[in-house]
């Protein structure tokens, strides 16, 4: 895991995501912060980059290639998987359906979006917080 990779966020609501670059910059992370709006770019981007991600955060319905579907191309592609690259589903909202596909694909986490600005920052915080102090096996490098 890179922990000061790029941190790929795969949200098509242009709402959603100019909230997110605000809370970023607020944070003032040192990471770069990549947008997609859906997860065909995402795909077309890890696929094709040689920088490994710190991690990705995906919302469940994209167009075109949805966050469920990313994750198994992810999850399945032996070069992606061997970059442990963190995968958390970040969305508006959360059914028990949901939830038990996105664990059965071993995603790292599951997250419902608060509703509140101030709960959104808090949210991002502590997920990058928490990866930042988490071990993966690829750690070190080469």
């Amino acid at each position: 895991m890179n922990k000061n990779g790029t941190i790929v966020v795969i949200e098509d609501d242009e709402d959603d995501k100019e909230i997110l670059v605000e809370i970023f910059k607020e944070l003032d992370y040192k990471n770069t912060i990549i947008y997609f709006s859906d997860g065909e770019e995402a795909l077309k981007y890890l696929t094709s980059t040689t920088i490994k991600p710190f991690l990705i955060l995906s919302d469940i319905n994209l167009p075109k290639l949805s966050g469920f579907e990313l994750r198994q191309k992810i999850h399945t592609d032996e070069n992606l998987n061997l970059k442990c690259i963190p995968y958390l589903f970040f969305t508006t909202s959360a059914n028990q359906q949901y939830v038990i596909d996105a664990y059965s694909q071993s995603v790292q986490g599951f997250f419902v979006k608060p509703a509140s600005y101030t709960g959104l920052s808090h949210t991002i915080k502590t997920i990058v917080e928490y990866w930042r102090e988490c071990e993966a096996p690829n750690f070190l490098e080469a």
